[in-house]
């Protein structure tokens, strides 16, 4: 039976490979690359739903990593059950083509409760007395104790966060792929499934915290090469075909654009204080962003203010295009998730969630790390506030508060979006800064032309049964 390890190194583009990255370049010169346009949105979650259904957002309904719930009137970030992708995926179809078929998902989104044989993603506990201890939640769960008994626990801390990609003990830059690389060939001796998805997403987060142009991005491309080229290796000798992908390519960015104030500014946002902090309700607002990285999803509650708010939109220095009800099919995302509006920017900005216009204001929540409660994505969340003079301190400061039973908020995030040199989302000009797919001499399919994100299904699907 052949058998298939697919490593998704996200942010992996062809202006990166032209820097360095030795060892991949040896298995491109064996093989193959090819650049393709990105998922539309260019967001993890889009991305791999388009990978693994053959489908774009209209058919699977994964418009961004997260959407508002129309019937709940909340915005949901980073959901984890499989359930909400809608349709079936590869591991559904190769399961009918070839006997005995299994699959392996290691880390790649929507992880809980898809249809698959062995998977492993990360998951905190959340106690009742409030806290929440990083963990990981597997399938099968005996995966759990047996993989963190060899490899020891996940470095959950490092995943997202300030310490993701940087020097901040106890953890290496490169801690969490490294220890996903470890645990795709624990799988593999432990199972040999037939399909491995291994995600490596170390490279995401210096391109989006320094910036693709940044002199130290090298070191990042030299760890990325080091653990990759050891996987290739190891499944060279386990005789398992290796295909390499990416999700994006992240382009260099100045400019953060504020839509939920531009909104609040027009009286359209409702917003509610708390404590003295400012929340923004969604459900009573007339209209509201929710902001992903380049692209942000306007969600109209009052259906006659559409032509104002596209008007309002497109005349932000930033925004480059508006999609509506008429131009949102052919982009593939004619989903009734997707905002009524949806605003991409142009090369150089981004879009924020922010809502207040004093930081005094600004809600708990916004200086820490807290991907579920923000109603839009924070790459800010990569950094320290440098306002904290001692940040190491404060912060072991907190941990010995939370050790000792009491409660604490982990505030140490700046409000300073101008921090953030790096973004994707939009489907950039510049071809070198389109995803890749790298695949050796050994796998078959056949050539598809345009190459797109949905044609990665159809060629895992030829790679394992030869198939066309």
């Amino acid at each position: 039976m052949r058998r298939l390890a697919v490593l998704n190194v996200v942010g992996l583009s062809a202006s990166l490979l032209k820097r360095g990255l030795p060892r991949i370049n040896q298995f491109v010169a064996k093989g193959r690359l090819q650049s393709f346009p990105p998922a539309f949105p260019a967001l993890t979650c889009t991305a791999q739903s388009n990978y693994l259904t053959g489908g774009t957002p209209t058919s699977h309904g994964i418009v961004a990593n997260g959407w508002y719930n129309r019937e709940q009137a909340e915005v949901q970030f980073w959901k984890q059950s499989n359930h909400v992708v809608q349709g079936p995926k590869i591991w559904d179809q190769l399961r009918q083509e070839i006997p005995g078929f299994t699959c392996a998902k290691l880390f790649w989104w929507y992880n809980m409760y898809a249809s698959v044989d062995y998977s492993i993603t990360p998951r905190p506990m959340y106690p009742a007395d409030g806290r929440k201890v990083f963990d990981i939640y597997t399938e099968p769960f005996s995966i759990r104790p047996e993989i963190k008994a060899e490899l020891g626990e996940f470095p959950f801390p490092a995943f997202w966060g300030p310490a993701a990609g940087s020097h901040r003990k106890p953890f290496a830059p490169d801690a969490v792929s490294k220890w996903i690389a470890a645990s795709a060939k624990w799988i593999d001796r432990k199972y040999s499934p037939t399909l491995s998805l291994v995600y490596l997403p170390h490279l995401d987060y210096n391109l989006q915290r320094l910036g693709p142009n940044h002199p130290e991005i090298i070191h990042d491309l030299e760890r990325v090469d080091s653990f990759v080229g050891d996987l290739l290796d190891f499944y060279q000798q386990q005789n398992v075909d290796v295909i390499i992908l990416s999700e994006y390519g992240i382009s260099a960015v100045d400019r953060p654009i504020h839509l939920n104030r531009l909104f609040r500014d027009k009286g359209w946002l409702r917003i509610k204080e708390e404590m003295g902090r400012e929340l923004l309700d969604a459900g009573a607002s007339k209209v509201f962003a929710v902001a992903d990285h380049q692209v942000a999803h306007i969600y109209c509650q009052d259906a006659s203010l559409l032509p104002e708010v596209e008007k309002a939109v497109l005349a932000v220095t930033g925004v480059q295009t508006v999609l509506n009800a008429s131009t949102k099919a052919s982009w593939g995302i004619d989903h009734e998730r997707a905002g009524d509006l949806i605003a991409v920017s142009d090369d150089r900005s981004w879009f924020t969630y922010y809502y207040w216009q004093d930081d005094a204001k600004a809600p708990d929540f916004a200086r820490c790390v807290d991907i579920h409660r923000k109603p839009g994505y924070d790459p800010v969340e990569l950094f320290l506030d440098p306002a904290i003079r001692f940040p190491t301190l404060k912060i072991a400061g907190k941990l010995l508060h939370k050790k000792l039973g009491f409660r604490m908020l982990m505030d140490v995030i700046p409000l300073d979006a101008s921090l953030v040199k790096g973004s994707h989302g939009r489907i950039p000009e510049n071809t070198d800064e389109h995803p890749v797919l790298i695949t050796s001499n050994s796998t078959k399919f056949a050539p598809t032309s345009p190459l797109r994100s949905e044609s990665i299904y159809e060629i895992i699907r030829q790679a394992l049964t030869g198939k066309e």
